[in-house]
């Protein structure tokens, strides 16, 4: 039963602490939550620009979007790895999703509870590296990672070897 406190303790949280983004009000979308022994996955919808900025030139509002998905990459990994104590590793994958199109993995990472030292980098692109996200940022914009979608699943199954052994999961919605 402690474990299903603790994901209804990190739904709440992520409610709570990711209501509203630094750089977007949207909504941040939650798609599947599983959690294994000591392991979890947790996949998401990037928050969609905000609306205010739609008079900004598209590199700014570009960059705002970029930016606001890999901030909320690391906090949804803080807020995962408070919620939830007995997880060492996570899988983290937060989407993007065009108008009409199929979504988009744009920000890809198998972290751990070790937080390396970020303290003095001030980067957030760079803080998200060292917290072991992967993503191509290029001009102030997250690209696609079609080459890294290739490998996401070699990636997830060298993280998650206890596939199949029940979750917690949305269905999507």
């Amino acid at each position: 039963m402690r474990p299903l406190w603790e994901v209804a303790d990190f739904v709440r949280a992520i409610r709570r602490q990711m209501r509203f983004g630094e750089f977007s009000r949207a909504r941040l979308r939650v798609l599947r939550m599983e959690l294994y022994d000591d392991t979890a996955e947790c996949d998401w919808i990037a928050r969609v620009p905000d609306p205010w900025d739609d008079n900004l030139p598209s590199s700014v509002r570009n960059q705002n979007e970029s930016l606001q998905a890999l901030a909320d990459a690391i906090t949804m990994r803080n807020i995962l790895f408070d919620a939830m104590p007995d997880v060492e590793s996570a899988v983290l994958r937060s989407f993007r999703q065009p108008a009409r199109e199929p979504p988009e993995l744009i920000v890809l990472g198998t972290v751990s509870r070790e937080a390396p030292a970020v303290h003095r980098v001030s980067s957030l692109v760079m803080r998200a590296k060292l917290y072991g996200f992967c993503f191509c940022y290029e001009d102030g914009f997250l690209r696609p990672l079609q080459q890294v979608e290739d490998q996401s699943e070699e990636l997830t199954a060298q993280s998650v070897t206890l596939l199949g052994r029940g979750g917690i999961s949305n269905g999507g919605k």
